[in-house]
């Protein structure tokens, strides 16, 4: 019982040791350099989680919304002092799943599946902030990287071929299973437009290699840009799909009270209640302190480190509050937050300046923001899956031994196959069952080394 009362005054104490480095001495650069942080990190979020926003079924204003709360939420009461929270793309696939199957067959009871969405993610921050009071922060690093490495490449194929309508300039939306998206692509391969290809591609290879010449460069917003001119200019009467066409004008109202809601209980929609908040639990669990790992590594980290209790705790308050506020459930993101560190975000402030700068550039772009073409948004979201792909990932746990490379390669099938929870799930078992038996490590490793790992190489997705 001490133990709890200790945790809980640690997580609701804000001012803690994640801003020792404002000092009385340092605190004006300190503060320049989270405001510069923030300023780049902003510029890069909000055609993302516009992006993310709409692959998950979702209207393109509460991927800004989400994005900008989540991150203060998380900076107020989450463990570590570097992360950047917001959309992520290991949630797609989760979020979307929910969406089509509550909103009707035209969108009708959309208020409805979005108000499911709210009471899973409710009730999975507050199993999120118990098991931060329980201690149980440590247990997320027993899942198996193979595991982690083929869930990533398999969202990865999820958002590319849920993005492919997009990119070719069908009308339809490709939704569904895999056999299902495979079906409606060849029924309305006919409406392909070369026009939305040719911009969806030039997002694409613009956000790639501009990202290469300099991470201070808002790639994916200059990106959207160019192609949003050239779709209002040379392209305009080319027949290209906007965001206005298909969601209409976006408020700058951004913070509206959205309360969960309760479908008509039956068997079906409480295994689905469960479905869903365990997938929420375990994205948000794994990849924050995935992320929280990686930020400490990257930003040579040699004071507190960061603290996976408090980031349950932190990452259960994200879960709860961001939906109620037209949001969705977020966690850390690899990317987003490696931009931050590079561009040298210091303490938690960043994350505020992050958030407080992307709602009010919103405001001010949303009238832009809804002439951007959906091929746009395609080609960013085709940059996102590529991104999540890391052939030196892949070749180490190919490496490290046959167990390992079959886990990666099973999950990274079944994920689209069939889908998210399915997919890792019964990788867990089947490693759960023989690891003791069939998890050997390679000949050039000791047995000993790195027990915690459960002899699976230290491998870290990108999986933004």
């Amino acid at each position: 019982m001490s133990n709890l009362r200790y945790r809980f005054k640690l997580f609701n104490t804000f001012w803690d040791s994640r801003f020792e480095d404002v000092t009385r001495d340092t605190w004006a650069s300190t503060l320049y350099r989270d405001f510069s942080a923030g300023l780049i990190v902003a510029l890069t979020a909000i055609p993302m989680a516009m992006g993310f926003a709409i692959a998950m079924g979702l209207r393109p204003e509460q991927g800004i919304i989400a994005g900008a709360l989540a991150c203060m939420i998380g900076r107020t009461w989450g463990g570590s002092k570097y992360q950047v929270y917001g959309p992520t793309a290991a949630f797609i696939p989760v979020i979307a799943g929910l969406i089509q199957a509550y909103r009707g067959a035209n969108g009708e009871t959309f208020a409805m599946a979005h108000g499911f969405l709210v009471l899973c993610s409710i009730i999975a921050g507050v199993i999120l902030m118990g098991m931060g009071l329980m201690g149980l922060g440590k247990y997320a690093k027993l899942v198996p990287n193979s595991i982690i490495v083929g869930f990533t490449v398999g969202i990865a194929a999820v958002i590319a071929l849920s993005n492919i309508g997009e990119v070719l300039g069908l009308k339809a939306d490709i939704r569904g299973g895999f056999f299902e998206k495979m079906k409606l692509i060849a029924d309305h391969i006919g409406e392909f437009n070369g026009y939305a290809l040719f911009l969806a591609l030039l997002t694409f290879v613009m956000t790639r290699y501009l990202l290469k010449l300099s991470i201070f460069i808002p790639a994916p917003l200059l990106a959207l840009g160019l192609c949003t001119l050239l779709a209002g200019t040379v392209f305009s009467e080319k027949g290209i799909t906007t965001v206005a066409d298909k969601f209409g004008s976006i408020p700058t109202n951004f913070f509206v009270f959205t309360p969960p809601q309760l479908p008509p209980v039956t068997s079906s929609v409480i295994i689905d209640i469960v479905y869903f908040v365990a997938a929420i639990v375990f994205v948000s669990g794994v990849e924050s302190l995935l992320c929280s790992s990686m930020a400490d590594r990257l930003a040579g980290n040699k004071k507190t480190p960061f603290n996976p209790d408090k980031e349950f705790w932190g990452q259960g308050l994200v879960q709860i509050i961001t939906p109620l506020v037209n949001g969705f459930p977020c966690t850390g993101a690899l990317a987003r937050t490696a931009t931050s560190i590079k561009a040298g975000a210091v303490t938690p402030f960043a994350g505020y300046f992050k958030g407080v700068l992307k709602i009010l550039m919103a405001i001010f772009l949303a009238p832009w923001l809804e002439k951007v073409p959906m091929a746009c948004i395609g080609g960013i979201l085709l940059w996102v899956a590529s991104n999540m792909v890391k052939p030196a990932e892949i070749r180490e746990v190919w490496k490290h031994n046959w167990f390992h490379a079959c886990l990666m390669v099973y999950t990274a099938l079944m994920v689209p196959l069939t889908d998210f929870l399915a997919g890792v799930l019964s990788a867990l078992i089947i490693f759960g069952l023989l690891f003791r038996f069939l998890d050997k490590p390679p000949a050039s490793q000791h047995p000993s080394t790195d027990p915690d790992q459960g002899g699976s190489p230290a491998v870290q997705p990108s999986a933004d």
